[in-house]
């Protein structure tokens, strides 16, 4: 059965476990942190159709009854795991869902919430993470780990805002962001592929490697000569005719940066080409069995390369935000540890572009939340609020994706016989 028709379940023990854990921790929050007053969703912005009422509700009682019903759903998890049964995915769903509106009723209490600007942030922050995710997805589907994800995003950071400086071309960066991640590719697949050197290794030297080189040229280079070199051209958000306009999904999804755009399209053909075509044949199947691959005529060490590249090139690209679309020049280490962030979404989407990819998201959204809250005065402590990117990682990798299993021949070598 193909991927996208896959029946998708969760491990019940592990899920039941992490939804108490949630349940209590909102629970805790409600109790000894009790806020007054009402919170406010804001769901329209200007050039709307027509514009979306604010939706207010009393934060305590909202943030109460939604423990309640976490509660609900983590006792019916908790059944099925006594039954032997697994905890649907829908379940988990509709249990994030409800415990976000619960925090967020609760941290936003006596203030009001731009719904539109949160979730569109958060599809901004997390395109990096979606560029990173996909070539960490087709490296690991052809059988190479790609720890480098990292350095393919600072190094298209980098080019991008290099050569659209040089050549006063924003898109002219993106392919230069793109070429950058395509030859951190090249290096990683050089010593994984042709010299057999331990994969992990060579990927987390190489991350080193590009922070060394990119923090030199900035210092070297780039500083003393920023109007030149380090002055790109921006890729400025662009609404989409008519679609922009639509109420609530409009903003968030139609009035966004052209990079964005090319996101939509990049995941598409990604998903598409793995799962529909030949060539992604070839590739999972390289990245499963290469000796049977190359039993029936696939050239295992091309097929490796080749993907490898196309991976780092969309990785590069992803790099490109940051300096063409976010900040508008490079500085030192600006990725923040994305690359690493991006594997983790590749393993929680189960190496799989499309679940890859919502992943991100989550992770996008949960680095903008709080930066929101803060925005807006919300009682929850700033160290808690960097942490939440992080803590939202480690949680879903090791509670809510079950079982993890990537293809069978990742990280492992291939020597022809």
């Amino acid at each position: 059965m193909s991927a996208d028709l896959e029946v998708i379940t969760v491990v019940s023990k592990k899920t039941s476990v992490v939804l108490a854990v949630v349940t209590l921790a909102l629970a805790a929050a409600a109790l000894f942190g009790p806020q007054e007053g009402d919170t406010t969703f804001r769901l329209a912005t200007r050039n709307d159709f027509f514009e979306l009422p604010d939706v207010t509700v009393p934060a305590m009682g909202t943030t109460w009854t939604m423990v309640v019903l976490l509660a609900l759903i983590t006792a019916e998890s908790t059944r099925r795991y006594l039954r032997t049964r697994t905890t649907p995915v829908w379940l988990v769903v509709v249990f994030a869902i409800l415990a976000m509106i619960g925090f967020l009723a609760w941290a936003a209490a006596g203030s009001t919430l731009p719904v539109v600007g949160l979730i569109a942030g958060s599809i901004a922050l997390a395109v990096p993470l979606v560029f990173g995710a996909l070539g960490g997805v087709l490296g690991e589907r052809a059988g190479v780990v790609n720890i480098a994800i990292d350095g393919q995003l600072l190094a298209g950071a980098f080019a991008a805002a290099v050569v659209a400086s040089v050549i006063g071309s924003s898109w002219a960066g993106v392919v230069g962001a793109m070429a950058a991640g395509a030859l951190v590719a090249l290096i990683l697949g050089v010593f994984a592929i042709s010299y057999y050197v331990e994969q992990v290794i060579v990927g987390v030297v190489l991350n080193v490697l590009i922070i060394g080189f990119t923090s030199f040229m900035f210092g070297q280079v780039l500083a003393p000569n920023a109007e030149a070199l380090n002055s790109p051209p921006r890729l400025a958000p662009y609404a989409i005719p008519v679609l922009g306009d639509i109420p609530l999904i409009g903003p968030v999804l139609f009035r966004q940066s052209p990079i964005v755009y090319l996101l939509y399209v990049t995941v598409a053909v990604v998903a598409w080409a793995l799962y529909r075509t030949k060539w992604g044949l070839r590739v999972r199947a390289v990245g499963e069995h290469p000796k049977a691959a190359d039993t029936v005529g696939i050239n295992v060490i091309a097929t490796r390369y080749r993907t490898l590249l196309l991976g780092g090139a969309i990785a590069g690209m992803g790099g490109a935000f940051y300096t063409l679309v976010s900040v508008q020049q490079f500085n030192r280490e600006m990725t923040g540890g994305a690359g690493y962030i991006a594997l983790a979404a590749v393993i929680f989407g189960k190496w799989d572009p499309i679940r890859a990819t919502l992943a991100a998201l989550l992770f996008g959204f949960a680095s903008n939340l709080q930066g929101v809250l803060s925005v807006i005065g919300s009682p929850v402590p700033s160290e808690f609020m960097l942490m939440l990117p992080y803590i939202v990682t480690v949680v879903a990798v090791a509670g809510l994706v079950g079982i993890s299993r990537g293809p069978a021949a990742v990280g492992l070598p291939y020597k022809k016989a």
